[in-house]
């Protein structure tokens, strides 16, 4: 009997933390388990179901006093990852592993174990194959589900075990395991979208505005009366929006991993998420956070798109939360245990009723609501979270003539080449995938440039629509990809125009 050391990994957040688990045995009239290390429920009440997975694997434990030491021991342990590393720590102690042929230094083991010895498919595996690679560790032994997106990981040894016996037979003879090799990663062809808009009536200002807040990153707001097309625009935008890169498609991967939502049988996403949480959604629902941080809708809509329709419905609590996801790209949730950080690179689509009712404005139906009702509905979005919206536009009815007209507009497939282009002309000039949208002030400075008669249009516009500081630099930056999908270097005055006329909304006069 001896002391085994093993490394397994803790799951804070999105991050994986290194875990030592030691198991010592010492002989003793009878079976006993003790795991010490600040485990949480979940890991102490795993010393049943270990033993029980041991014993149905074909495996016999001495009578014995087994302590199970789970290091840092100042590291609160949660979940059901460190089941296998227990288990094949107390075998080894035991002495029923005889003749070893590989280190366990050089492995990370992590796993769930049913009463049957069988492993179970666990959450996390792409961030846990991560911390393998960064640990310079040789390969990652988990259940056979979890193989595939560890793999992805490239220049790590990924084995996949469908029981407790196939690691102990691993343990004696490695080639009794074949690694899982990664599938080659090819950039997904354009496919057909939910909704194009080759098939949607007219709303042709619409459509240009969401061309170029895809094409710059821009987050929009859309206000008009109900049956105008906001939700089925916001529906077309993913057929517009570029393919995920390989690094952008490991990102998302990993957070829906992390998060328990990858689909069964899909080891990497390759389409750009599109999140529409409904109004009565949590604030931890949203933002993220809970007793265990999980990453929210802003999270899982990273790299993707996330709507929120019927905004002006959300609690103002969760609104005002938005601040810090739309304006930093990212959302830091404190606990006790820690700050946990999750990216929320995504593009916000916010639709709404300009009142109540919905009918404000509308030139056949009446609006129900009096001024007071309207005044208070709409300052639910504060000034500086309206400032964040770069695109606010107002859209108008379909009247009976667009609705019969049939002429042929342009198609999702057309329009997607175009936002392509001009991202290409935004990732030479920040040398990195970065958009227009995510510019910081000394980057507008750099490459905003305007000349005198532009500037001058830009100065009334301040003067007359009231703008803040931080609403100048939201229309300079969609001045900036008005000029790309042109495939201009200089900021004209017509582009200048262009994007104030798209922040020239009246919900908010």
């Amino acid at each position: 009997m001896a002391l085994s050391r093993l490394h397994c990994v803790s799951l804070i957040g999105l991050e994986a933390l290194p875990v030592e688990v030691e198991v010592d045995v010492k002989k003793s009239d009878k079976l006993v388990l003790v795991i010490v290390g600040l485990p949480d429920t979940a890991v102490r009440e795993s010393k049943d179901r270990v033993l029980t997975a041991i014993h149905n694997g074909g495996f016999r434990l001495p009578s014995s006093y087994c302590t199970v030491n789970l290091a840092p021991a100042d590291l609160k342990k949660e979940g059901v990852l460190y089941d296998l590393p227990i288990a094949i720590g107390l075998i080894r102690s035991s002495g029923i592993v005889m003749n070893e042929q590989i280190s366990l230094d050089e492995y990370l083991i992590v796993g769930e174990l049913a009463l049957s010895g069988e492993l179970r498919p666990l959450s996390g595996a792409l961030a846990i194959a991560m911390l393998a690679k960064e640990q310079g560790k040789k390969g990652i032994i988990l259940p056979a589900q979890n193989a595939a997106e560890a793999s992805l990981v490239k220049e790590l040894s990924v084995y996949g075990c469908k029981t407790i016996q196939q690691v102990i037979h691993f343990l004696q003879n490695p080639t009794s395991l074949v690694k899982t090799d990664p599938k080659p990663f090819d950039s997904p062809s354009a496919t057909s979208p939910a909704v194009d808009f080759l098939e949607i009536k007219g709303q042709t200002h619409m459509k240009r505005a969401l061309e170029i807040a895809v094409s710059g990153g821009h987050n929009v707001a859309l206000i008009g009366p109900p049956g105008c097309g906001k939700t089925l625009m916001a529906k077309a935008v993913p057929g517009i929006m570029p393919p995920l890169t390989l690094d952008e498609a490991l990102e998302v991967t990993r957070i829906y991993s992390v998060a328990g939502l990858l689909p069964e049988g899909k080891s990497l996403l390759t389409e750009r998420p599109f999140r529409s949480p409904h109004h009565t959604i949590s604030y931890a629902g949203l933002i993220g956070g809970g007793s265990h941080p999980r990453p929210g809708e802003v999270s899982l809509s990273h790299h993707g798109v996330l709507f929120l329709d019927e905004l002006l419905e959300f609690s103002r609590s969760i609104l005002e939360a938005l601040r810090q996801p739309l304006e930093d790209r990212r959302v830091t949730i404190s606990r006790a245990q820690g700050s946990f950080t999750f990216p929320t690179d995504m593009m916000c689509i916010a639709a709404m009723n300009p009142c109540p009712c919905g009918y404000t404005g509308h030139p056949t139906k009446a609006c129900k609501d009096n001024p007071s009702q309207i005044e208070r509905y709409r300052n639910k979005v504060s000034g500086p979270l309206w400032d964040r919206l770069d695109i606010q536009i107002d859209i108008p009815p379909i009247s009976p003539i667009e609705m019969s007209n049939h002429t042929t507009t342009e198609s999702s497939s057309s329009i997607r080449q175009k936002v392509i282009a001009a991202r290409e002309i935004q990732y030479q000039r920040f040398k990195k995938s970065k958009t227009n949208g995510q510019m910081s002030p000394a980057e507008v400075k750099r490459f905003c440039h305007l000349n005198q008669k532009t500037w001058t249009t830009l100065h009334l516009a301040i003067e007359q629509m009231g703008l803040s500081a931080r609403a100048c630099d939201r229309i300079l930056k969609v001045a900036r990809t008005c000029a790309d999908l042109t495939q201009a270097e200089q900021i004209e005055e017509h582009h200048l125009l262009e994007a104030i006329n798209l922040r020239n909304s009246t919900i908010h006069k």
